[in-house]
């Protein structure tokens, strides 16, 4: 069972008990790590997120979460999953706010804009058909069925090296659903609101 126990950091960014149902109800099990210390034993992390950028990042900061990530993640490479604004922390910054990322993943958060010659509903929400840039663990590279996921968010990444990104959804112009480096995977959709489509990536995660 160690390999499918994941570990969430307690934060008060939302949602985080829709995905403790889901992996669970996929066979894995998750423990909610109170303070940094107790993310020590972690061998995977997910970090999901919804809300405002720099609340969440503050709260990262003053929870003095940052170091024991930054360890965890980039030197011990435990697998993470960052799902919406907590895949928006992995990268540089944001236009949302004035604190900077992690930067585990070179690039920027840009507000979607509405232009009079290619009107967009902002936010991005509903279900959403994703396009796969490049396979990787979480993605399989043949697919038989077009997938779909469920997307909640106003600002979209943009991946300052195309390496990282590994799937694009079609919102006025294609944009940033899926990126990872090394250990570092992050989806901008909500895979624990996602059925079968969700189900089949956090599966895929869990057994990493």
């Amino acid at each position: 069972m160690e390999e499918k126990t994941v570990y969430i950091p307690n934060l008060s960014l939302g949602n985080t008990k829709s995905v403790i149902n889901m992996i669970t109800r996929l066979g894995g099990k998750v423990i909610i790590a109170n303070t940094p210390n107790e993310l020590q034993s972690a061998r995977k992390i997910i970090l999901p997120g919804v809300g405002s950028y720099d609340a969440g990042m503050k709260e990262l900061h003053d929870g003095d979460w940052i170091d024991v990530l930054n360890k965890l993640v980039l030197i011990d490479k435990v697998p993470v999953l960052g799902i919406c604004l907590g895949m928006q922390f992995f990268f540089n910054g944001s236009e949302e706010g004035n604190l900077p990322g992690l930067g585990w993943v070179p690039g920027f958060l840009e507000r979607f804009v509405s232009e009079p010659n290619n009107p967009i509903k902002i936010p991005h929400m509903g279900w959403n058909t994703v396009k796969i840039c490049k396979a990787d663990e979480l993605f399989p590279a043949e697919l038989d069925e077009e997938i779909r996921y469920y997307f909640v968010h106003s600002y979209h990444a943009v991946c300052e090296d195309k390496k990282h990104l590994v799937a694009t959804a079609y919102h006025g112009k294609d944009v940033t659903a899926a990126v990872q480096n090394e250990n570092i995977y992050g989806v901008q959709f909500h895979p624990e609101k996602s059925h079968r489509f969700g189900m089949a990536l956090l599966n895929n995660f869990l057994s990493l």
